[in-house]
C-alpha cells in the first residue's frame, strides 16, 4: 500500500470546493436546526437554486458573474418563502415533510426537458467560468502550492473566494446569534409558546431564520458550480443528510462546528475512498471487491453518526443542553 500517495490525496479535501461548500451549507443548517429547531430536510434544493440561479444567469442572460451569485441568493429567498408561508406555523415535522419533498421537486424540475432550453436537463450546464476567472486576482504561470495543496490559478482563486464565504457567514452567524434576534431564535427553539407569550411574532423570525439559512445554502451550491459544471444528480436527498452527520459532528448550535465537521468528514470519506479499495487489493479484505469497499465508506460514516448521537449527541462543540432534540 503505498501511504504517502493516500495520505495526500486524503489531505488535499482539507481546502477542497466540495469541503468548503459544505461547510456553508452546514453553517445554514446550524441556523435553521442548531439555533432554531427547524428540522430543514431540503437544503439541498437551496444549494441547487444557488448553483442554477448562477449558471442560467450567465449563460441564459449574459448577466456578470457576481450578479449570478445575486440571483441564486434571490432564489433561495423566494424558495424559503415559498416553503415556510404554509409550514412554519405547523409542527416541525410538517416542516420536514415539506422540505425534504420540496426539494425533490427543485431536481425533478431542473432535471425535467420542459426548461431544457435553460437547465439542459439532466445533462446539466458548464462552460460557464470565463466571468469568476477574468476576476481572478491571481495571475502566476502553472501550478503552485506545497504538499499535496498544489494547484493552478483558477484552483487557488475558487478555494481562496469559497473560503472567504466562510469567513464572512461564520462571522454573521457570530453576529446574530450575540444579537437580541439571535436571543430570541434560541428561545423559539427551546419554548415557541413562552416567546409568543412574550408578545414576539414567532412566524416572522422562524421566516428570517430559513431565509438567513438557505442563502448560506444557495452560496453553498455556487461555490461548487465554481470549479466545474452544474449537475441535478448531485442535489439528491443525501446531500442533506451528509450535512446533517457533519452538523452533528462539529455541534448543531455552534459556529465554528460545521466547518470544522465538514472538514472531518471529508477528510474521513477520502480516506476510506483510498485505503479500503488498497486493503481489497493487497488482499486484506478478501471477501469484498473495490466496488464493494467503495459503498462500505458509507457504511462506516453511517455507523459513526449513530455513535456519534448516542454518545456525544453535542458534538466536538456543541454544548449538550443546546440540543434541540434533549430537554
Amino acid at each position: 500500500m503505498d501511504w504517502g500517495t493516500i495520505l495526500s490525496n486524503t489531505a488535499a479535501w482539507l481546502i477542497s470546493p466540495e469541503t468548503i461548500a459544505y461547510a456553508l451549507a452546514a453553517l445554514g443548517l446550524a441556523i435553521h436546526f442548531g439555533y432554531t429547531g427547524l428540522l430543514n430536510f431540503g437544503q439541498a434544493g437551496f444549494m441547487a437554486i444557488g448553483a442554477y440561479g448562477y449558471a442560467i444567469s450567465i449563460l441564459s442572460f449574459d448577466l456578470p458573474w457576481w450578479v449570478g451569485i445575486i440571483v441564486g441568493i434571490l432564489g433561495s429567498v423566494v424558495f424559503a418563502f415559498i416553503l415556510g408561508i404554509p409550514t412554519l406555523r405547523l409542527r416541525a415535522d410538517y416542516l420536514a415533510i415539506v422540505t425534504i419533498a420540496a426539494a425533490e421537486i427543485v431536481r425533478l424540475l431542473f432535471t425535467t426537458q420542459a426548461f431544457d432550453e435553460y437547465t439542459n436537463s439532466a445533462d446539466g450546464l458548464g462552460n460557464y467560468h470565463a466571468g469568476f476567472r477574468a476576476a481572478n486576482p491571481f495571475t502566476f504561470e502553472g501550478s503552485v502550492g506545497f504538499g499535496p495543496w498544489v494547484y493552478n490559478a483558477n484552483q487557488w482563486w475558487v478555494r481562496i473566494f469559497g473560503i472567504l464565504l466562510v469567513v464572512i457567514a461564520a462571522l454573521i452567524v457570530w453576529a446574530l446569534m450575540r444579537s437580541p434576534w439571535g436571543r430570541v431564535i434560541k428561545g423559539i427553539r427551546e419554548d415557541e409558546d413562552a416567546v409568543r407569550a412574550l408578545g414576539k411574532n414567532v412566524f416572522a423570525y422562524k421566516m428570517q431564520s430559513l431565509i438567513i439559512g438557505g442563502v448560506f445554502g444557495a452560496l453553498g451550491g455556487v461555490v461548487m458550480a465554481l470549479p466545474s459544471a452544474v449537475v441535478p444528480s448531485v442535489y439528491v436527498t443525501s446531500l442533506t443528510f451528509f450535512l446533517y452527520t457533519i452538523l452533528l459532528l462539529g455541534g448543531a448550535a455552534t459556529v465554528f462546528g460545521p466547518i470544522v465537521g465538514s472538514i472531518i468528514f471529508w477528510v474521513i470519506m477520502a480516506f476510506l475512498s483510498n485505503v479500503l479499495p488498497a486493503l481489497v487489493q493487497v488482499g486484506a479484505l478478501p471477501f469484498m471487491t473495490t466496488i464493494q469497499a467503495g459503498v462500505l465508506r458509507y457504511i462506516l460514516v453511517g455507523v459513526a453518526l449513530m455513535l456519534i448521537v448516542i454518545f456525544r449527541p453535542q458534538g466536538i462543540f456543541g454544548n449538550k443542553k443546546e440540543l434541540t432534540f434533549v430537554k
